[in-house]
C-alpha cells in the first residue's frame, strides 16, 4: 500500500522557494515560517556539514516546520569536446578579468551523504530539482516521516513524480527565475507556461500542486490558488530582503531592474544548465556557445563568477531572476508575507465579485 505523507498546514499559501548559491538563509527561512508562511533551505552547492548547520540554526530561529531542497545528480556530459572548446571560448574573458577558469568536473552535490543528513534530522519536507527520486528513495524517506516534492516543468514529469510516489508537486512554469527543474536539460522541455501547466497537472494529477514561477505579489499568489495550487511558491522576490544572502551586485542589477525593467532570457552560459537571468553582457555573448553539461559548466565559470562578485561587476555573474523581477522590493520577508496574503484576499473577493 503506498505511503502518503500529508501536506503542511501553514497560515498563508505562501512558500519561499529554496535559492541555492547564497541567497536562501536560516534568517530568511525562519522570518517567512515565523511570518506564517512555509520556508525552505537550499543544499545544492553546499557539504553536508553546512546544510546540517544551516538546519540546526533554522531550528534555533523558527519552532515551525520548513523545508530542504536537493539537487538530484545528472549524468555526465558524453560530449567533453564542446565542454573544452567552451573553456577556450571563455579564456580571454578570463585573462581580461584576471581570473583563472577552473576545471570541468562531474560530481553528485554529495547526493548519498545529504539524503541521509535529511534522514537523521528528519526533515519534515524534502524537495528535488532536475529530476525525481527513485521509488527507494522515496520509501527510505516516507519511512521517516519525510514529504516528499519533486519539481516538474511538464505533465510527463508530473506523472513520473507520482508514480514514484511523490507527495506534492512543485509546478514550475517557465516563467521562473534560476535553474529550470527539468529532468533532462534538452531544448524545448520544460518550457510551459506556469498556469497551462498547473492546469494540466489539476486535471491529471491526484496530488498538491505548488506553483512557481513568476509569482511575485499578492495578485499572482492569488491566480494560482484559483487555478488549483495549494500554494504559490516564490523566489526571486525575496531576493531583495534583508534576511536574503544575495550578494551585493547582485541586489544592485534587481534594484536598477525595478526602476528600468531588464528583460530575461535563458542560458546556459554559467553552469551549463537552462536558467533564466537577466540579460547582461556575459549571458549575451556567450550563451550561444555554452553546451548543455551540468555540473561540469558550473565548475568551469565558477572562479570567474567568484571574481566578479569580489569586483561588483554584475555584468559577468549569473543574475537569476524570473520574469516578474520587477516587481521585488527592498523589505523584510515578514513585511512581504503578511502583504501578498492580503492582497490575495483582496484579488480573490474581486474576482468573486466579477462572477
Amino acid at each position: 500500500m503506498r505511503t502518503m505523507i500529508a501536506f503542511p498546514s501553514f497560515k498563508h499559501p505562501i512558500i519561499q522557494a529554496p535559492m541555492a548559491g547564497g541567497p536562501s538563509t536560516p534568517a530568511l527561512t525562519a522570518a517567512v515560517n515565523n511570518a506564517g508562511g512555509f520556508g525552505f533551505l537550499a543544499a545544492g552547492y553546499k557539504k553536508a556539514d553546512a546544510v546540517k548547520a544551516e538546519l540546526q540554526r533554522t531550528r534555533e530561529l523558527t519552532d515551525r516546520a520548513f523545508g530542504l531542497n536537493l539537487f538530484v545528480p545528472s549524468k555526465p556530459t558524453t560530449d567533453t569536446a564542446a565542454v573544452h572548446d567552451y573553456l577556450a571560448w571563455l579564456q580571454p574573458e578570463a585573462a581580461a578579468h584576471g581570473a583563472q577558469l577552473g576545471g570541468p568536473r562531474h560530481d553528485d552535490d554529495a547526493w548519498e551523504e545529504k539524503l541521509a543528513l535529511a534522514i537523521a534530522e528528519r526533515v519534515p519536507v524534502l524537495s528535488f530539482a532536475f529530476g525525481c527520486p527513485s521509488i527507494e528513495v522515496v520509501r527510505r524517506l516516507h519511512d521517516a516521516g519525510i514529504a516528499v516534492w519533486v519539481t516538474v516543468t511538464e505533465l510527463h514529469e508530473a506523472r513520473a513524480a507520482a508514480d514514484a510516489g511523490a507527495d506534492a508537486l512543485v509546478v514550475q512554469g517557465v516563467e521562473a527565475g534560476g535553474h529550470r527543474g527539468t529532468f533532462t536539460d534538452e531544448d524545448g522541455e520544460g518550457e510551459v507556461g506556469l498556469l497551462a501547466l498547473l492546469r494540466l497537472c489539476a486535471r491529471r494529477i491526484r496530488l498538491p500542486l505548488v506553483a512557481a514561477g513568476g509569482i511575485a505579489d499578492g495578485a499572482g499568489v492569488a491566480a494560482v490558488l484559483a487555478a488549483g495550487a495549494r500554494a504559490a511558491a516564490i523566489g526571486t522576490a525575496f531576493l531583495r530582503c534583508p534576511e536574503a544572502a544575495t550578494n551585493a551586485p547582485f541586489r544592485e542589477a534587481l534594484a536598477r531592474a525595478a526602476e528600468q525593467p531588464v528583460r530575461t532570457a535563458l542560458t546556459r552560459a554559467f553552469t551549463g544548465r537552462r536558467g533564466r537571468g537577466l540579460v547582461n553582457r556575459f549571458l549575451a555573448t556567450h550563451s550561444g556557445q555554452a553546451p548543455s553539461a551540468y555540473p561540469e559548466v558550473h565548475y568551469l565559470t565558477q572562479p570567474l563568477r567568484a571574481a566578479a562578485v569580489a569586483a561588483g561587476d554584475s555584468e559577468q555573474l549569473n543574475l537569476w531572476a524570473g520574469q516578474a523581477n520587477l516587481l521585488s522590493e527592498e523589505r523584510p520577508a515578514a513585511e512581504l508575507v503578511e502583504c501578498w496574503a492580503a492582497e490575495a484576499r483582496v484579488a480573490l473577493e474581486r474576482a468573486l465579485s466579477s462572477l
